[in-house]
């Protein structure tokens, strides 16, 4: 694993098979399709930026790159996938072997370009607050205090916006400081850009322009009229401030036996009419606060009765929640308003009740928003994560806009699409493949914001195909990808960071062994994670744990070792031991399991899969657990309810939650209060260190985890339990160590998965 990881860390990428089937049948047969995740900010340790354009073969503007060949004399390069001959400009005169630019250095495989010229001047960036009002007091209290420390974090040249909703949407008039100063809109109904033009007074004693879309300054705006609404920070401060001290609950009356009033879809509607207005194809994000569900106007997600229940899991199998698919076709034209002006949409859900983020999923992950999930606005989840995203620690998100990504390969590799935050441009090219999964049939994708951990799930087609001529292909064994990601960094000027890689071809018949060495686990069960939660998403009828099974079962025939008919005979090579034990926790996870989740959980569990780099999805889908105890030093164990023992304390990370799981001795001690008493201190370590590991992984992760505490058995304790290999149950055989734990379900335990795979792969 550790070279993959190396990989990883030089230019964000990671593929599942780092030598590549050699023909379709080939990789067709290798079950996990050639695919990469690729994180394009991820952070690199002393990447190269140089202040100039970057030089562009003539043929397939693929970039110049380490690995295109060189002809000094002549001063002509070859692309890479094209084999196009480009001549050097003048500029690159004075090249030769021992005098290289940058992009020809072998390890520059990654580097960034920033020319001034192409970029013009610095945008600065635009944060449009929506702020539910339909909560009870408490809650509200608890929004304005995380709202009042936010308007203090936000950078001063960035541009900020007001929006409340309840009943009706108001847009705050930021920019009049006499007096609070709103407009108002109706909820019941979307608002156009023409409506928002003519009602806010944008061309008050100006004559309107008869014809064309009117969209910022240079289309006849005046950036007075702009700076009513959007104000830079460092102006606004006071009036913010009392703006958001002035939040109070939706003043209209509810019935006992109904829904409060909430027009969320309008609210989003205007602010983004509002930003398609003042500020097009400039970094903006609407940031959305809301605390219930939406009941009023387009996007609402259920009826105000109380009598009628917000839609589950079933309701949506049986086609019996009627306004659905009503919601999400009003969130997926906002998300193509949204992609258009380059703007993006971030959703703050607080509730214990849905909010309707399984309906918004397409506007959030289409324009690569940030999605936060708690129970409360008083929750640390939610708070902590906020404040992240306007911290200037080492740790910040580095949130950056507009976003364009293109990609080159050789010859022989198509693209199907990518899986991920992002929106395919439609840029059909000789790249594209027939088959399209995620957003597919382009080479060009949009992504309106994006940050340092955002990855991209890339699925590859292999077209080359077996005959007399692939042999006479297979005159080079090396193939290239290229990603090129034009963006507009977090400090304000635009950007273009170019990663060239270099794969090798499998040679024919003895390539098994090949494939195998050059198998990553972990990522190809990042990879089958994502294909699975997708495909739940868009076919109808699909059964995750049938396709996840037979995909386990014709991977283990193909690579593994055994003799026919024999069970006990079948052994897998190091390189694919543990992608069984992955498939095992996948198939029991919260991304393929939707008993016991609402929908909103389980959008939300999956947009966070599909946004997030290797690492963090082998943690999502096979969380760690670590062991404290006198006998020995902190130490990973298996992930089995026989690592439950009374004297010791288990950290477990599932991404989401962080446990702490004191067992039943060490509870006690705790309880009796040794651990403040003199010639303790060895125990009162042993309860401190856990919760030293346990911050350390919440200060590194967005959103931030929700961390839990609890005793064996405690009420929380089902934290743990729920993820823990069911090895001992209350009908097996095995009985549990003294003090340790038994599991009441009827789950098979990993045992008993293996036996099964095991018979079933040398049938």
């Amino acid at each position: 694993m550790a070279e993959f990881f190396q990989l990883e860390e030089v230019d964000g990428i990671r593929m599942p098979w780092n030598v590549i089937p050699g023909t379709r049948e080939d990789a067709f047969s290798c079950v996990v399709p050639v695919s990469a995740i690729y994180t394009p900010l991820k952070p690199i340790d002393k990447m190269t930026v140089v202040p100039y354009s970057p030089l562009r073969c003539r043929m397939c503007r693929s970039i110049l790159n380490p690995f295109s060949s060189v002809d000094y004399n002549s001063k002509i390069w070859q692309c890479t996938f094209c084999f196009q001959r480009n001549q050097f400009p003048q500029h690159y005169s004075s090249i030769s072997e021992n005098n290289l630019p940058p992009e020809l250095f072998p390890q520059y495989t990654t580097m960034e370009y920033i020319s001034a010229a192409e970029t013009g001047p610095v945008a600065p960036p635009v944060f449009m607050f929506v702020v539910d009002t339909c909560m009870i007091e408490e809650e509200i209290d608890y929004l304005k205090s995380a709202l009042a420390q936010t308007a203090e974090l936000l950078p001063d040249n960035s541009l900020v916006g007001f929006i409340t909703f309840g009943t009706y949407v108001q847009v705050h008039e930021l920019g009049f400081g006499l007096l609070p100063k709103s407009y108002v809109f109706k909820g019941t109904k979307e608002v156009s850009k023409e409506q928002i033009l003519d009602q806010m007074c944008f061309f008050s004693g100006k004559q309107k322009p008869a014809t064309g879309v009117i969209a910022g300054t240079r289309d006849g705006l005046s950036s007075e009229s702009i700076s009513r609404f959007l104000v830079p920070a460092s102006e606004c401060e006071f009036v913010l401030n009392s703006v958001i001290e002035g939040l109070q609950k939706d003043p209209w009356h509810i019935p006992a036996d109904q829904r409060a009033s909430r027009c969320t879809g309008a609210a989003l509607s205007v602010a983004a009419s509002l930003l398609g207005v003042c500020v097009p194809g400039s970094g903006a994000r609407i940031m959305a606060f809301i605390g219930g569900p939406s009941t009023e106007g387009p996007g609402s997600i259920v009826s105000k009765s109380l009598s009628e229940p917000i839609r589950s899991h079933k309701d949506l199998d049986k086609d019996s929640a009627p306004l659905y698919d009503k919601a999400v076709k009003f969130y997926d034209q906002i998300a193509k308003q949204l992609v258009h002006q380059g703007h993006v949409l971030d959703l703050f859900a607080c509730a214990v009740d849905q909010v309707g983020v399984a309906e918004m999923k397409v506007a959030i992950e289409k324009t690569g928003g940030i999605v936060v999930l708690a129970e409360s606005f008083g929750h640390s989840v939610f708070k902590d994560s906020l404040l992240r995203i306007f911290q200037s620690a080492d740790n910040n998100l580095g949130l950056s806009f507009n976003g364009i990504l293109e990609i080159n390969c050789s010859k022989d590799v198509k693209i199907q699409g990518i899986i991920g935050p992002c929106t395919s441009l439609e840029k059909k090219s000789p790249l594209s493949a027939d088959t399209v999964i995620g957003q597919g049939n382009t080479s060009a994708w949009k992504m309106c914001g994006l940050d340092k951990k955002t990855s991209l799930c890339f699925v590859y087609d292999i077209s080359r195909k077996v005959g007399p001529d692939s042999v006479a292909q297979q005159t080079s064994n090396q193939l290239y990808f290229q990603y090129v990601t034009y963006y507009q960094h977090h400090e304000g000027q635009m950007r273009l960071r170019v990663t060239t890689i270099s794969r090798q071809w499998s040679s024919g018949s003895a390539s098994v062994q090949e494939l195998v060495d050059g198998f990553d686990q972990e990522t190809a069960a990042a990879v089958v994670a994502r294909l699975v939660s997708f495909k739940m998403e868009t076919e109808a009828d699909f059964d995750p744990i049938r396709w996840l099974d037979r995909a386990l079962i014709r991977l283990c025939t193909k690579f593994g070792d055994y003799q026919k008919e024999t069970p006990s005979s079948f052994s897998l090579s190091p390189r694919l031991s543990i992608f069984p034990q992955f498939m095992f926790n996948l198939r029991r996870s919260q991304f393929v399991q939707v008993f016991n989740n609402s929908p909103d959980e389980t959008a939300y569990f999956r947009m966070m899969l599909e946004r997030e780099n290797v690492g963090n999805t082998v943690a999502m889908i096979q969380p760690s657990l670590i062991s404290y105890s006198f006998q020995s030093e902190p130490m990973p164990v298996l992930l089995d309810v026989t690592a439950i023992a009374p004297d010791k304390i288990l950290l477990l990370d599932s991404y989401f939650t962080v446990v702490i799981f004191h067992g039943m001795t060490i509870a006690q001690w705790r309880n009796a209060g040794y651990q403040d008493q003199e010639g303790h201190e060895v125990f009162a370590k042993l309860l401190k260190d856990p919760h030293v590991e346990a911050d350390t992984i919440i200060k590194e992760r967005f959103p931030v985890p929700r961390l839990v505490v609890c005793d064996q058995h405690g009420s929380q304790a089902r934290f743990l339990l729920a993820k823990l290999n069911p090895s001992v149950t209350y009908n097996s055989d095995n009985a549990a160590a003294s003090g340790g734990d038994v599991i009441f379900t009827d789950d098979v335990s990993f045992d008993v998965f293996m036996d099964h795979l095991q018979r079933l792969s040398v049938q």
